[in-house]
């Protein structure tokens, strides 16, 4: 395993037990992809701003029932594109993003690459589910 990982699951284990400074260190490492990832979808910096926010007070808020299945950052990805969709949805917006922008991005994040090479029953559950919920927002 590498560091990272392992350097996220001990941050993720001591937020788990109420240790809200390891979860300081977490926004700090995954603000930046978050933000541009974000950023992407609304284009707009104030947006941007409040979705991190809001992310990140969702994932402390449930962060005790995050089990390791995937990366810390693969759950959080998730959480990110989630509400942003929902965000989107509700104030009437579609974004525009071009599937070469989102090929070239998955391509330079090796962490999102060694997540997702392994197929299982659940990650093909979760896939179809993001693959509706992106259909549902376009």
């Amino acid at each position: 395993m590498d560091k990272p990982r392992t350097e996220d699951q001990e941050l993720v284990r001591r937020t788990q037990s109420g240790d809200a400074s390891a979860f300081d260190h977490l926004v700090i490492k995954y603000t930046p992809r978050l933000y541009g990832l974000v950023y992407n979808m609304t284009s707009n910096h104030e947006d941007t701003n409040d979705l991190l926010q809001d992310i990140f007070s969702k994932a402390y808020k449930a962060i005790r029932g995050f089990r390791g299945k995937s990366s810390f950052y693969t759950w959080i990805h998730s959480i990110a594109v989630n509400m942003t969709l929902n965000f989107l949805k509700k104030r009437g917006r579609r974004f525009q993003l071009s599937l070469d922008d989102v090929d070239a991005s998955i391509q330079n994040d090796r962490e999102f690459l060694e997540a997702t090479a392994t197929s299982s029953p659940v990650r093909e559950a979760d896939l179809s589910e993001l693959q509706r919920r992106l259909n549902e927002a376009m």
